[in-house]
């Protein structure tokens, strides 16, 4: 093994954790994000990607205020987050080679573990997979059909959990395991 997070030193250990813990806490914000726009079901990840184009342009050129009357009924009616298509390339430009990056940095922790080596193939495959899976559902959701939603769903669910099992594990490993430094 090139190196074993088990019995490197505490520095490490620790810059892996405080890794972890920023990614953690990023994932938890995108999954409240993902909620508040979303949220967590083909119908309404089809709404947002499928949905009416947003209102105004991206990004914005102009402020303007409309008033109208509007029935008590349309402030208790949940509002859809609408995508557009380029909000959605704005998006795919700056979160996919983030996810790379994101991978990328729990791939160099998964190849610390102590794990067999068909587990930490696959384990990586998922970490880089996960997101091409969430993105891919987004665009053919967007130009093709809303049944395509479950594939964005099923890539940020794999995402976190990849994330979980990689943090589990790594702190487990680290901070728990008999042959710490």
């Amino acid at each position: 093994m090139l190196y074993d997070l088990r019995r490197a030193d505490a520095r490490i250990k620790w810059l892996v954790t405080c890794l972890l813990a920023t990614l953690g806490l990023s994932y938890a914000f995108g999954a409240l994000m993902v909620s508040l726009y979303a949220g967590f079901t083909p119908q309404g990840v089809a709404a947002t990607y499928r949905g009416r184009q947003m209102s105004m342009p991206m990004p914005p050129e102009t402020t303007m205020v409309l008033e109208h009357p509007m029935p008590v009924a349309e402030f208790v009616k949940p509002e859809t987050h609408a995508v557009d298509t380029n909000l959605l390339i704005q998006d795919t430009h700056v979160h996919v080679p983030m996810y790379g990056m994101i991978a990328a940095a729990l791939s160099l922790v998964v190849v610390g573990l102590s794990l067999e080596r068909r587990w930490a193939f696959g384990l990586i495959t998922v970490l880089f997979a996960a997101p091409w899976l969430d993105f891919a559902g987004m665009w053919l959701t967007k130009f093709g059909s809303p049944r395509f939603a479950i594939m964005t769903l099923a890539g940020g669910w794999a995402m976190g959990a990849a994330y979980l099992v990689v943090a589990a594990l790594a702190v487990r490993q680290m901070w728990f395991s008999r042959e710490r430094s």
